[in-house]
């Protein structure tokens, strides 16, 4: 098969890690920076060029899109669709993945359990707001960030109205989230390929710091998950529509609950953590699927 990689570097792990994981399968390979990509989009006969060259005749795309250029990505992905090539993962879930309140809502709406969360427009609104998602310790998060990037921990209830209100006055979109302080700086990061998880791991925060991810310095460690929180995760990468997916679970007193759902999740930490070659699992399910036709929407919303 020919197989493009859309991704802006492809020097990164994941795109390395997916090419040679594609060339040892014996496919075509070829990394595409999508903010080079620029398409004709007609009826009759629409295209993607790419440097000069008619991106044609491929049989499957997977989508590296960074946060930063999700509008413009998903373009170039819906272009692929619309010329019957299979993505990896589909431009309308990943878009509905990088939408954290929409997300959230989708998840709610499907009953996957969720830290208690709280969104407002109006700073007259926020006594009530820090109120509804039990008070201080709370934790309140950028609708925009990625990799730990605009989330604050407000410790006490001063601290919390401070923060909401500059975030308010920036004019910024904020969801304001209980804190479970339970988990101890912990989440689990479950990797789900198809309908399974293939790789799970524990990512512990640094000393001194709330927030687990890798780039903020946490550490990584194997994990055994429950049935529950397998299910959780095979869940929620279901309710986004998402093929591949890095799902973030916290263990809560009341069972899992979902942070988020990333469509386009890092290799490396995984990969080195738990020994599995994820990149290859993700080349064996385009094998498995790709074909003309098969770019339908399988979730909702």
């Amino acid at each position: 098969m020919r197989i493009a990689i859309l991704s802006r570097n492809p020097s990164l792990y994941s795109t390395r890690r997916l090419a040679e994981a594609a060339r040892a399968r014996g496919h075509e390979t070829k990394v595409v920076d999508v903010l080079r990509c620029y398409m004709n989009i007609t009826s009759h006969a629409p295209s993607i060029h790419y440097k000069g060259e008619d991106l044609k005749n491929y049989d499957a795309v997977i989508p590296r899109i960074g946060a930063s250029v999700t509008f413009y990505g998903t373009a170039v992905l819906r272009q692929f669709e619309m010329l019957g090539v299979y993505p990896l993962n589909e431009s309308v879930a990943i878009t509905r993945a990088r939408d954290k309140l929409r997300s959230l809502q989708l998840l709610s709406r499907k009953g996957i359990g969720l830290p208690i969360t709280g969104f407002a427009h109006a700073p007259d609104d926020v006594q009530d707001l820090i109120k509804m998602v039990g008070g201080a310790p709370l934790v309140i998060k950028l609708l925009e960030g990625t990799q730990g990037i605009g989330v604050v921990l407000a410790e006490t209830h001063k601290a919390a109205e401070s923060v909401i209100e500059a975030f308010m006055g920036l004019k910024v979109n904020i969801l304001v989230q209980e804190y479970i302080r339970e988990a101890n700086g912990a989440d689990i990061r479950c990797l789900v390929i198809g309908d399974r998880v293939v790789a799970a791991m524990k990512r512990q925060a640094k000393e001194g710091e709330f927030r687990s991810n890798l780039h903020r310095g946490g550490s990584a460690s194997l994990i055994r998950i429950t049935p529950e929180e397998r299910s959780t995760a095979t869940r929620a990468a279901r309710i986004m529509g998402l093929n591949v997916a890095g799902v973030d679970i916290l263990r809560s007193t009341h069972g899992p609950v979902v942070l988020e759902v990333n469509s386009s999740p890092g290799l490396q930490g995984i990969e080195s953590t738990t020994g599995k070659d994820v990149a290859g699992l993700m080349i064996e399910l385009i094998e498995k699927n790709a074909a003309i036709g098969k770019t339908r929407t399988r979730g909702q919303g």
